[in-house]
Formats: C-alpha cells, sequence, structure tokens
C-alpha cells in the first residue's frame, strides 16, 4: 500500500486510530451488555464511553507498550487504562483477543466492500454512457485477434457492463459472507461470556453473528471474499488488455485520453502510450496474487492458530486499497477514452469482405450445396483474397461453382453491413433494459 495506488477514503479505514476505534466500540458495546446482564457495575460502562468516547488514541503509546508485551491487544487494553482509569478493570471481560481482532477485521471489510460497490457503481454508470454512444458504431470483431465479423463499439462495451453488473452482486455477496461477529470467548464455547454480548455487539457494529466461531471466524469466509476481489480485478485486466489492443499503432480503434502537456517517452517524443491500462493490468495481478494466501489460511490447527495473522493485515489493506485505486482508474480511462470510428471502419473494411463468409456459406447450403462443397467454395475465394489482395465479392461472382447456386444479386445481398446488427437493441434490453 503506497500512496501512488492508493485513495484517502479507503486507505483511511486501515489506519491504526481507525482500527483502535473500532477496538474501542467493540469492547466499550460488550460492557454496556454486561452491565445489562448484571456481570459488570452499570456505573462502570457507562465510565468507559465517557472518557474514552472522544478519545485520541496515542499510537505511538500502544507501540510502545507492545514492544513489551508483545501482544497487540493487550497493548491497547494497557492504554486504554490509561484513558480510562479504574472501571478499565471491567473492559474485555470473558473475551479473548480473536473477538476483538475478528470482529474489527469484519468491520473493516465491510466498510471497505461498500466504498467498492461504489466504485463500481460509477464504472458501470461510465460503461454504460459510452455503450449508448456508440450502440450502432461499426467495428470488426475479432478471434483469435484475428478479424471475423463485424460488431459494435457499443457491444464491446454492453459485455463489460454486464460483467462488471455481475461483479456487484458478487461484491454485495461477498460483504454479506464476510460481515459477521465473534465474542465468543477463548475456544468460541461462550464459557465466560453470554451470546447475547455477542448479538448486541453485532448489531451495534452492523454485522451478524458468527454460527460458530471456535476461537475465530472461520476463514472460508476471508478466502471467498478475497477471491471475489481477485474475480473484479480479472474484470478489470480484462477491459484495459482491450483497450491496450485498441490502441496499438496498428489498430488505432481507441486510445487513452493524453492530456496537454503529457509525455510518454523520454526518448521518443512521438510516444502516446496505453500506461494507465498497462498499470491497471499490474494492479490486477496483484489483487489475484493475494487469494492463495487467502485460501491457505482456511486451514487452521484446531481451533484457531495465528498463521493467517500476518497474511490479513497485508492483504486486507493492499487488497482493498489497490483494486479501489484500479477501479477509479478504469472509470477515469472509460470516460474519457479517445475511440475512432474512422479508423474502426478502415480495419472493418481492410481485408475485401472476408468478415461475411459466413453468410455466403450459409446461402450456398441452403441453396443446395453440401457444406463441404460450400466451405470448400467459400475458402478457395478467401484464401485469393487473404494472399492476393482481392475483393471478396468480385471472387465469389467470378466462381463459377458459386454462381451455379447464387446469382450476382444474391451474392450482394450476403455484404449487407446492417445484417450483422439486426439483434443489437436485444443485446442491449438484455444489458440494460429499457434504459
Amino acid at each position: 500500500m503506497i500512496p501512488r495506488y492508493s485513495r484517502p477514503e479507503m486507505v483511511a479505514i486501515w489506519e491504526p486510530q481507525t482500527r483502535f476505534r473500532i477496538w474501542f466500540e467493540i469492547e466499550a458495546h460488550a460492557t454496556d451488555k454486561l452491565a445489562e446482564l448484571g456481570v459488570v457495575p452499570k456505573e462502570a460502562a457507562a465510565t468507559i464511553w465517557a472518557k474514552a468516547k472522544d478519545a485520541v488514541f496515542d499510537v505511538a503509546r500502544i507501540d510502545e507498550i507492545e514492544r513489551v508485551t508483545k501482544h497487540d491487544v493487550i497493548a491497547f487494553l494497557t492504554h486504554l487504562a490509561e484513558i480510562v482509569g479504574p472501571e478499565a478493570r471491567f473492559v474485555h471481560q470473558g473475551m479473548t483477543s480473536s473477538d476483538i481482532l475478528d470482529t474489527t477485521l469484519s468491520v473493516q471489510l465491510a466498510r471497505a466492500t461498500d466504498i467498492l460497490i461504489a466504485d463500481v457503481d460509477a464504472l458501470l454508470a461510465a460503461i454504460k454512457r459510452r455503450a449508448f454512444e456508440h450502440r450502432l458504431t461499426p467495428t470488426i470483431g475479432r478471434s483469435h485477434g484475428i478479424h471475423a465479423e463485424p460488431v459494435t463499439f457499443g457491444l464491446k462495451l454492453a459485455q463489460a457492463y454486464a460483467e462488471f453488473d455481475r461483479c456487484r452482486a458478487r461484491l454485495i455477496a461477498a460483504r454479506a459472507e464476510i460481515a459477521t461477529c465473534a465474542i465468543s470467548g477463548a475456544v468460541g464455547t461462550f464459557a465466560n461470556i453470554d451470546p447475547q454480548v455477542e448479538a448486541y455487539v453485532a448489531e451495534k457494529m452492523g454485522l451478524t453473528v458468527e454460527p460458530v466461531s471456535t476461537q475465530v471466524i472461520p476463514r472460508d469466509r476471508h478466502a471467498m471474499y478475497f477471491a471475489t476481489l481477485g474475480v473484479v480485478a480479472s474484470c478489470v485486466e480484462r477491459l484495459a488488455t482491450e483497450i491496450r489492443h485498441l490502441q496499438r499503432t496498428e489498430v488505432y480503434e481507441a486510445e487513452e485520453y493524453f492530456s496537454p502537456g503529457q509525455k510518454g517517452s523520454s526518448a521518443m517524443p512521438h510516444k502516446r502510450n496505453p500506461v494507465l491500462t498497462e498499470n491497471l493490468t499490474g494492479l490486477s495481478r496483484l489483487v489475484r496474487g493475494m487469494v492463495t494466501p487467502a485460501l491457505e489460511n482456511v486451514a487452521l490447527w484446531h481451533e484457531r492458530d495465528i498463521s493467517h495473522s500476518s497474511v490479513e493485515r497485508m492483504i486486507g489493506p493492499d487488497a482493498t486499497v489497490t483494486l479501489d485505486f484500479a477501479l477509479a482508474r478504469l472509470t477515469g480511462v472509460v470516460d474519457k477514452l479517445l475511440i475512432y470510428p474512422q479508423n474502426m471502419r478502415k480495419n472493418l473494411d481492410k481485408l475485401g469482405g472476408l468478415h461475411n463468409s459466413q453468410r455466403v456459406l450459409l446461402a450456398l447450403t441452403q441453396a443446395g450445396a453440401s457444406r463441404e462443397d460450400s466451405y470448400s467454395m467459400v475458402q478457395r475465394n478467401a484464401m485469393r483474397t487473404w494472399e492476393h489482395g482481392e475483393d471478396f465479392l468480385t471472387n465469389l461472382m467470378a466462381d463459377k461453382d458459386v454462381a451455379g447456386k447464387l446469382s450476382a444479386s444474391e451474392l450482394k445481398a450476403m455484404f449487407d453491413e446492417g445484417y450483422h446488427f439486426k439483434h443489437v437493441d436485444t443485446i442491449f434490453r438484455r444489458v440494460f433494459g429499457d434504459a
């Protein structure tokens, strides 16, 4: 997590002061419920809130204590006692450190996901606007990187919209799965704390109760969460890679916005490089790289060990901060993307009409030729176009076998571009509804 690829709102979730504030709220809410149950004095619970509610925790002091205790939660509780006074002895009654750490991580990941969902919403809005702008802008579709049949640029963006709409649903599901609370004591049996405390803290912190928490929240939840972030990152890379390919000099159908004063190369003043989408490709790799450690965290020893802890202290902030930045950057790329319909037309016409080969193939079979013979007739004329740059339609009309099955007017009808776009509106309605 470095400033270059970080945005303040997401970073704030992971700052020590935020973490200690959440720790305090969990402890204070738990003490409130314990007071209601008669386990601790109500006056003590009120004093804890009164003295620490608006406190700014001394991070350096907590670190100083931890250097002696070698335990972060104990260090915090010691510092809290310095703020609260004698009533602090009623804090953390019947609780274990994981109750605080795991519940806090749930709160942080839930808050982070709210930002990520908002990021996706902004991206979806940008993609939708550009998709409708180019709903019927013709361009060549490619399979294996080779010209196939025509599509529209709007359809390319509609595909991206549908993909990120699924990502949004996945993030909502991941948030629900990760947002659980565990206040169940040393090995999750509630031996020294009433389950009502857990339910109360969960409600106050916007979480649900973890059904069985042993001493930790089961890490299959976290594995699913980070896997979801990895899928979203892969979708970021897919769209970024598409834009990078379209910006290649030989293609040049779309281009990242190149701002006044921007420089593309320290050596070559003419360069306009797809640096933003290349950056997005790299950031996506980083987020995906955090998925495997999360999967490996699932298998802990018995009721718990802390092999997961160091991993999550890093991947929690890094994955969410990185993906937040990437989604925001991709939104900017899409919003300002330079699109060149004239170059799309140039590329579409580059192969002399070969993109109509399937229509001719099907017409020949409908006219009575076998599929094998039809394929052979179309392919031999297509290869002449490939190898010698001849016009595909002219070649077909000059072929006696083809002409014996299809008239010149019938062949020309096979080259009607609008044929390929007759269902664009159907696809758009599927993706965008009736908007």
